[in-house]
């Protein structure tokens, strides 16, 4: 790290973005308590003044990195959410596969950090339930598209966000002979027309 530090201190000075995505490890790594000017900036090898030249204060740098965050999920729900009419179905399927698969290591610590925050912090919890009114909304558009009346559509919703937040923090195949079985049965049941 000293000498990342060091080279750091002949680079270019690190910009707004950098100290973002610093704070966003930093947050999948130590949770909400790992969002400090002093522990960021050890982690990015500058000083604190370089946090000086682009945050007011560290309300300041927390409101940027929930804003990052809540932008980088709903652009991510609209994208894996969005699909041709008859493709409903394979884009339900889709965050079932990508929660319940390990593929999220590096979203899920950042998600889990962010929800703890916001059981704290009013600012966070209004970012966490915008990203999931996004989820619930983009989810019961497919689920309308497949014909279920409006209030199945929001509760197959729910449910299937239920399913894929809990399987990830489960760990079902230390108790489950066939895990790969029991998935495909529940996601079976969470998408059924």
């Amino acid at each position: 790290m000293e000498q990342t530090a060091h080279k750091r201190s002949r680079a270019a000075p690190l910009d707004r973005d950098a100290w973002i995505k610093g704070a966003l490890a930093a947050l999948a790594e130590e949770g909400p308590a790992g969002v400090r000017i002093e522990f960021l900036a050890k982690q990015l090898g500058v000083t604190k003044g370089s946090f000086y030249w682009h945050f007011k204060d560290r309300r300041d740098l927390v409101d940027a990195v929930l804003e990052e965050w809540k932008a980088g999920r709903i652009r991510d729900i609209r994208k894996q959410t969005s699909a041709d009419p008859g493709h409903e179905l394979a884009a339900l399927q889709h965050p079932i596969s990508v929660y319940s698969a390990g593929r999220n290591r590096k979203g899920l610590p950042i998600e889990l950090a962010v929800r703890e925050w916001a059981r704290r912090d009013a600012r966070a919890a209004a970012v966490v339930e915008q990203v999931d009114a996004e989820r619930l909304a983009c989810a019961a558009r497919l689920f309308a598209a497949l014909g279920l009346p409006a209030a199945e559509a929001a509760a197959r919703s729910v449910l299937l966000y239920a399913y894929v937040f809990g399987f990830s923090l489960m760990r079902c195949d230390l108790f489950a002979p066939d895990v790969g079985a029991i998935k495909d049965w529940i996601t079976g049941r969470i998408t059924a027309a």
